[in-house]
């Protein structure tokens, strides 16, 4: 298969990693890592994407990360296991880079610094998803992922809703009968490829 580096990583990554890395084709539905697996990889999502997934002991799957483009599990650098699972939802390849060569760089003062700015970015995402999850109804939810995911009012869909229900951590089932009573309002317009908030266009 031939190795595709996006910029990103050619920036980032020290020449001695950057030679270890390979491609990988993933299926939908494919597990790319289990939880409790010691790591050995990191991936780096080239197309398609996966999520990163932990099910509750009531047998609810909660989405912690979804990824169409980047690194997936940055935590899992520094762990001993994976904390999750990482499935993917479409199609695609990524790019696997060792643990162990990533960790061994961590001694370069310049890598260890973009590392540092590529984590703080997710940190930004994960409070923004940690905002999301702690409002109280599914309505708020909905158009708190519309508003921070989306472009403009405009959430263009890279999953099916079921994928979308266990992101905002709720089932399916009430996605759906919230989506429905947002259409009855006008407040939300259900399209083929996306979710529009008419309320926020401009």
């Amino acid at each position: 298969m031939d190795l595709y580096i996006p910029e990103l990583l050619k920036e980032l990554l020290p020449k001695e990693v950057l030679a270890q890395c390979r491609a990988q084709h993933f299926e939908k539905g494919e597990q790319l890592f289990h939880q409790g697996k010691k790591p050995e990889y990191m991936f780096f999502i080239v197309s398609g994407e996966a999520i990163l997934t932990r099910t509750s002991n009531h047998g609810e799957a909660t989405t912690l990360q979804r990824c169409k483009g980047g690194f997936l599990s940055e935590a899992s650098l520094l762990s001993d296991a994976y904390h999750c699972d990482a499935i993917a939802t479409q199609s695609g390849q990524a790019i696997t880079l060792p643990i162990k060569s990533l960790r061994d760089a961590l001694t370069d003062s310049k890598f260890s610094l973009k590392w540092v700015q590529l984590l703080s970015k997710e940190i930004m995402r994960l409070r923004t998803q940690s905002e999301r999850l702690s409002l109280k109804d599914i309505r708020s939810k909905l158009i708190h992922l519309i508003e921070t995911e989306g472009k403009q009012g405009v959430l263009t869909l890279q999953s099916d809703y079921k994928s979308m229900a266990s992101e905002i951590g709720v089932t399916h089932e009430a996605l759906y009968r919230t989506m429905t009573t947002l259409e009855k309002e006008g407040v939300l317009k259900k399209l083929p490829n996306c979710l529009e908030l008419l309320q926020t266009k401009k």
